[in-house]
């Protein structure tokens, strides 16, 4: 999609307007903690046009999946389980800001061809499956979510990974990292990091890609909070207000 697409200006002002409207309400939502936004975003998604013709493509990625748990908290909450609800979460409220949302795995699966010749290649042939995706859709963000974990316990605190490769990568990244500082961990002072060529996804992408590590199922405390489903829609929210904040500059003329 061309960001600067001159005959597109006539159909953005009414999309804007509705952006606005439901950046506020979240704003709202975040500042006072109140009722949850996703009912309210059921009741507009019918104003929304059906047709997403012009609105954003989002490719919203749960890390891992299947045989692949990834990390752990020591009682056994899996990563891949976290990232799927979190996720699930973030397809609901960009569906219902009109953007055309498109998920890698909706379920407990590894995304690998069970027809090929997988043995030994599961996890290659997943992370080609995703990239597959983001490459096909010509998405406007892709947005992978995972968490983390180290081996002491006193670390905490979501962080963000861009990709080097597109300069609106780092400006989501940024804006995600400073709106969770502000809304939801004062005390993080983690940075946004660059992604390098371990984070396979990010390093091969060419277009804006940003994966979020949600935080730590090593500390405590901080696996207790993301396994309540209210704190899990507060940081989707979060997330998804600071990305559309970016996105919304598809609107502009």
């Amino acid at each position: 999609m061309d960001l600067n697409c001159d005959d597109c200006k006539d159909k953005n002002s009414g999309r804007s307007a509705l952006m606005f409207l439901l950046f506020a309400v979240v704003f709202a939502f975040l500042c006072s903690c109140g009722h949850m936004l996703l009912d309210y975003l059921t009741d507009v998604e019918s104003t929304v046009s059906a047709s997403s013709g012009g609105m954003p493509v989002i490719v919203i990625d749960p890390g891992h999946g299947g045989e692949d748990g990834g990390t752990s908290s020591p009682d056994g909450i899996l990563e891949k389980d976290l990232n799927l609800y979190i996720s699930e979460l973030l397809c609901d409220l960009f569906a219902s800001a009109g953007c055309n949302v498109i998920p890698t795995r909706t379920e407990d699966i590894l995304l690998y061809d069970r027809n090929a010749d997988y043995k030994g290649k599961k996890k290659v042939m997943d992370l080609a499956s995703r990239l597959n995706t983001a490459n096909d859709s010509a998405c406007d963000l892709f947005l992978s979510i995972h968490m983390n974990s180290f081996p002491q316990k006193k670390y905490s605190g979501l962080q963000v990974y861009y990709s080097p490769n597109c300069p609106e990568s780092q400006k989501i990244a940024n804006n995600i990292q400073d709106s969770v500082r502000t809304y939801l961990q004062p005390d993080n002072n983690r940075e946004t990091k660059a992604a390098g060529k371990n984070i396979f996804l990010l390093d091969r992408l060419q277009r804006p890609a940003i994966l979020v590590e949600c935080g730590f199922l090593s500390n405590p405390e901080e696996c207790s909070m993301l396994s309540q489903e209210e704190y899990r829609r507060k940081l989707s929210l979060v997330i998804f207000f600071a990305a559309s904040e970016n996105i919304c500059g598809i609107f502009k003329s």
